[in-house]
């Protein structure tokens, strides 16, 4: 069920509200009256409630920034619970055994092979499944039971083509042999689907258990994801489950050089730029998907899943073992309208039109910080570049402007909007970058600039940055950059310690900020482009808007009286302890 504590506000808001309707100032004055929770942990309640599904969410008729709750009951709490089929998987049950999982390789395994389990468990307990559906159909349209069998393989009615062999249940017949039938399996999908050779080519069961402790985990992996199908798990719990191991294995990984985005970085982004159906959205530094996944669900949650299909998806990764992250990440979360490719996107772009690259209406990513080697010499190697790096070649100690201009000229010329999560040294370092800065600042494509919390990363404490450009301002931007200073907007990691995270009310207040272009005193300021050019075109977001310090107002007669009362206190207790020492003495 759900914490102690979380019960007890359900309970005090259904008094309260029942069936009916509330808005989050009903829900606060409640909870603040009977609690004395402040407003930042009624958001938190209300979250978790509605993760939960204690609790439906609805956009307010009268004001779509805002939203509708309503509670359920607990006996139609306990009704769905009991509802729920035996066999089907809950979001809490995927965690426990993926938790398990974890347990079971710690730091001594590549977590991919956990991953490429799960994938593998998922494809072929879903063909197993589109395999007794369509087998059924045969039968109703009058074929026999052995030709509705075969006509049920058929390739037409399954996502993958799998031989019957190489389905998960007949590979773990034979415990002796999981490697190398695994190692077959993932050689023949990958012949059969050309879309799943990226996926498989990395992960070599065979390799992997050359070690007699390897093989005994494999084994115990393999028998852990046999417990339960995974062929009715809704796409959102099973793609919250992938997330979670790559989550989970984060703070591992950033030490060894991959960098993960947090998921809440990615939804200020998406949310500001707010992608809409039938436009594109271009990843050039994919990695395992992220900005693409929650682009889509971007779209889903604002108009429905068939709308979000009509978002066009593309990426470009330069990690062969990435880039198969990234195809299962999309294929678990049944996203199939994304393209990506793999390559080194400043020499070799892959998303082309004719002699020129392609434009989409949204860009966005997260590249590698500081990415050293693409200086002048080597960036007029690669494809494109007179059309990419018009405004100056990077120091060979950091691309990031490099990156910046490619995205730039990846975003359509009438409507393309950037978003990009950038080391905040770009903003103000000198030399080759402080002359494309200028360029580009010059040029009024600058809309945005956010200074964000520090350890938000696992890759590094610094705080980073968000930069948004325009290629079309609306004329009150025109002339303009607005800085948000947001280092003020997290909360502590629950999970992870040392880290920060953006919660759903610090990435709503800062993308309100965005979108009404407002200004808040030591929050965000619009600032003409005639000052940042006094200041020698650093856009350091601090010189601009400083968080405001907060002052306590002091009763000073009340805290006189306080002050008078310890002292007495303190009398008191130095007569008693004189008085003890006394009758000591006398001893």
């Amino acid at each position: 069920m759900i914490p102690n504590w979380l019960e007890k506000r359900h309970d005090t808001l259904w008094e309260v509200f029942r069936h009916s309707p509330f808005r989050f100032e009903e829900a606060a004055t409640i909870l603040k009256e009977k609690n004395q929770d402040s407003e930042d942990q009624v958001n938190v309640f209300l979250a978790e409630l509605r993760k939960k599904g204690w609790l439906t969410v609805e956009f307010d008729l009268e004001d779509t920034r805002k939203r509708i709750y309503k509670l359920k009951s607990k006996d139609e709490i306990i009704s769905e619970l009991l509802s729920v089929k035996k066999d089907q998987l809950t979001r809490a049950d995927l965690e426990t055994l993926l938790k398990r999982a974890a347990d079971l390789i710690r730091t001594r395994v590549d977590y991919t092979f956990i991953l490429a389990l799960l994938f593998y468990k998922r494809i072929s307990d879903k063909w197993e499944m589109e395999l007794e559906q369509a087998y059924k159909e045969a039968l109703e349209d009058g074929l026999s039971e052995e030709e509705a069998r075969e006509e049920a393989k058929n390739s037409i009615y399954h996502d993958f083509d799998i031989p019957e062999e190489y389905l998960w249940e007949r590979i773990r017949e034979d415990p002796s042999r999981i490697p190398e039938n695994f190692s077959k399996a993932m050689k023949a999908l990958a012949d059969r689907n050309t879309e799943l050779r990226d996926v498989f080519e990395n992960v070599d069961f065979v390799q992997f258990t050359t070690s007699r402790e390897n093989a005994e985990i494999l084994r115990q992996l393999v028998e852990l994801f046999s417990a339960r199908p995974l062929n009715h798990v809704s796409p959102d719990i099973l793609g919250d489950a992938y997330e979670w191991i790559l989550h989970y294995f984060a703070p591992q990984k950033a030490k060894e050089g991959e960098v993960y985005t947090p998921r809440e970085v990615i939804k200020l982004i998406v949310e500001m730029l707010d992608p809409q159906p039938g436009k594109g959205v271009y990843d050039p530094a994919s990695g395992s998907g992220g900005m693409l996944i929650i682009s889509y669900q971007h779209v889903e949650n604002e108009s429905g899943r068939q709308e979000a299909e009509k978002l066009f998806l593309f990426g470009q990764e330069a990690n062969h073992k990435t880039l198969a992250l990234a195809k299962m990440n999309l294929y678990i979360h049944d996203i199939g309208n994304a393209h990506i490719m793999l390559g080194d996107t400043l020499l070799y772009p892959k998303f082309k039109e004719g002699e020129r690259l392609q434009q989409f209406d949204i860009v966005i990513a997260n590249p590698p910080w500081n990415q050293d080697g693409y200086n002048e010499e080597v960036l007029k190697k690669g494809e494109f570049w007179r059309e990419r790096y018009k405004v100056g070649f990077t120091p060979k100690q950091s691309a990031d402007w490099a990156w910046i201009q490619h995205m730039l000229s990846s975003a359509k010329e009438d409507t393309g909007k950037v978003g990009i999560v950038i080391d905040n040294g770009c903003l103000f370092r000198g030399g080759k970058e402080k002359a494309i800065r200028t360029l580009l600042v010059g040029k009024d494509l600058l809309d945005t600039v956010i200074l964000l919390p520090e350890k938000l990363f696992y890759n590094t404490g610094a705080p980073g940055a968000v930069l948004v450009f325009s290629k079309n301002k609306s004329e009150k931007r025109k002339g303009k950059i607005l800085f948000i200073n947001a280092s003020r907007e997290y909360e502590q990691h629950p999970e992870v310690r040392k880290l920060n995270r953006l919660w759903d009310e610090h990435i709503e207040k800062i993308a309100k900020a965005y979108k009404d272009f407002s200004e808040t005193d030591g929050f965000s300021r619009a600032v003409g482009i005639d000052e940042i050019k006094e200041n020698d075109f650093n856009l350091n977001v601090t010189l601009y808007v400083f968080p405001e310090e907060e002052t306590e107002e002091i009763d000073v007669a009340e805290e006189w009286k306080e002050l008078r009362r310890i002292e007495e206190e303190l009398v008191g207790i130095e007569t008693r302890i004189e008085n003890y020492l006394m009758e000591l003495k006398r001893d």
